[in-house]
C-alpha cells in the first residue's frame, strides 16, 4: 500500500473497470471494488497484485491479496482460496497500467505551493536553510538540521535531527532518521529503473515505495538511492556510501555497509551488516551478500546468495584466493606463450 503522505489514490475501481483497462480476464465479480495495489507479500482483501514470474509462485500462494494478475506463462496447481486470479498475457504490463489507474502522479513530484516553504511544513528549532531551499507540503525537518543552498525537499518528507544536507540535494518520498549526512547533488527518492516490455515498447511501472534512510548513514556527492517499486529502499543504520553510487529500488543495506564510488547495486538486493564493496563493483538483481563479505574492486556479484564473512574479486565474483591463484596462472601462462614464441 502506497503512503499517503507521498501519493494520492485515485480509487476504488470495480474490478470490472481493471479488467477493461488491462486486458485481463472478467470475472463473476465484476462489481467487486478494489482500493488499492499492492504487492504479493504486502497484498490483503480489497488489493490488487501480481504474480511474474515462477519465481512468485511460493509468495502467490501465500498471499492475502484479494485479486492478483496472473500471467499467461504462469500455472498454479493450488492458488489461495481467497484471491481472485486474474489471467492475462502480462501480468508486469496489466499491473502497471492497474496502478497508473490508482497513481497517475506518481513520477515526478508536482509542485503546487506558492512559497519556498509550504506554510504546512514543521521546521524545528534551530534548523538553518541556506537560499533558495524549497521545502513542500507536511514536510517536517528536526532539530538543528541544516539545508544548502537550492535543495529540494519534496511533499511529505522527513528528516531528523542534526543532519547535513548539502547543497543541489533532491530528496522526495523520504523519511531520513537523526545524524544523516548527504552531500551535495545527491538524489534521495527519485522513480526506479522498472518497466514492463512488450511488443508496443516499455511500460513505465509506477513506483510506489519509499526510501528509509536510518540514523547516521553518510550518502556522497551525485550519489542515487531510487525509491521502492512497491516496498522500501532502506539504507541501514551507520552506513556510508560514497560519491557517484547507484542503488536501485527495493535494495536494502544492512547496518555499518561501506559502499565506495562508482558502484552499482540493482533492484531488490539485499546486503547483510558491515558488507563492503569497493569501488566500480556492480551487484546484479536479487543478490543477497552476507554479513561481513567484502567485495574487490570491479568486481561481479550475480543474482542469488553470496555467503558473509569472506573476501572475493572478479567478474563473476569468487574466493579472493582463488581469483588471485587464476591470475596467477594466466600471468604465468601468457609469460610461457612469450617465451615460447622468443625460441
Amino acid at each position: 500500500m502506497a503512503d499517503p503522505r507521498f501519493y494520492d489514490n485515485h480509487g476504488p475501481f470495480t474490478l470490472g473497470e481493471i479488467c477493461a483497462r488491462t486486458g485481463a480476464q472478467a470475472t463473476d465479480s465484476a462489481g467487486a471494488k478494489i482500493f488499492d495495489v499492492a504487492s504479493l507479500e504486502g497484498g490483503g482483501p480489497g488489493q490488487l497484485a501480481f504474480c511474474a514470474g515462477k519465481s512468485a509462485i511460493g509468495a502467490l500462494r501465500k498471499t492475502q491479496a484479494g485479486f492478483c494478475f496472473v500471467g499467461s506463462d504462469i500455472s498454479v496447481a493450488d492458488p489461495p482460496s481467497g484471491t481472485v486470479m486474474l489471467g492475462c498475457t502480462s501480468a508486469a504490463n496489466a499491473f502497471a497500467a492497474a496502478a497508473m489507474l490508482f497513481y497517475p502522479e506518481s513520477g515526478l513530484s508536482t509542485w503546487h505551493q506558492k512559497t519556498a516553504i509550504d506554510p504546512s511544513a514543521r521546521i524545528g528549532a534551530g534548523v538553518s536553510l541556506a537560499p533558495g531551499v524549497v521545502v513542500g507540503p507536511n514536510c517536517e525537518i528536526g532539530e538543528r538540521t541544516r539545508v544548502g543552498a537550492n535543495t529540494v525537499i519534496a511533499r511529505g518528507v522527513m528528516i531528523g535531527r542534526d543532519c547535513e544536507i548539502g547543497s543541489n540535494v533532491t530528496i522526495s518520498h523520504a523519511y531520513l532518521g537523526d545524524g544523516v549526512v548527504v552531500f551535495p547533488g545527491a538524489q534521495l527518492g527519485q522513480p526506479g529503473f522498472g518497466f514492463a516490455s512488450g511488443a508496443a515498447g516499455h511500460l513505465k511501472i509506477p513506483q510506489l515505495g519509499r526510501v528509509i534512510v536510518q540514523d547516521k548513514v553518510e550518502i556522497g556527492a551525485c550519489t542515487t538511492v531510487d525509491r521502492g517499486a512497491l516496498g522500501d529502499t532502506v539504507i541501514g543504520e551507520g552506513t556510508k556510501i560514497d560519491n557517484l553510487v547507484q542503488i536501485g529500488h527495493n535494495t536494502r543495506t544492512g547496518r555499518h555497509c561501506v559502499i565506495v564510488a562508482q558502484v552499482g547495486i540493482s533492484g531488490s538486493c539485499e546486503l547483510g551488516d558491515y558488507v563492503v564493496l569497493g569501488g566500480q563493483a556492480g551487484v546484479a538483481d536479487h543478490a543477497h551478500i552476507g554479513d561481513g563479505a567484502r567485495v574487490a574492486a570491479r568486481g561481479g556479484v550475480p543474482p542469488g546468495e553470496l555467503p558473509g564473512g569472506k573476501d572475493y574479486g572478479g567478474t563473476p565474483v569468487r574466493l579472493m584466493k582463488d581469483w588471485r591463484r587464476e591470475l596467477a596462472a594466466v600471468a604465468l601462462l601468457a609469460k610461457r606463450r612469450k617465451q615460447d614464441r622468443n625460441g
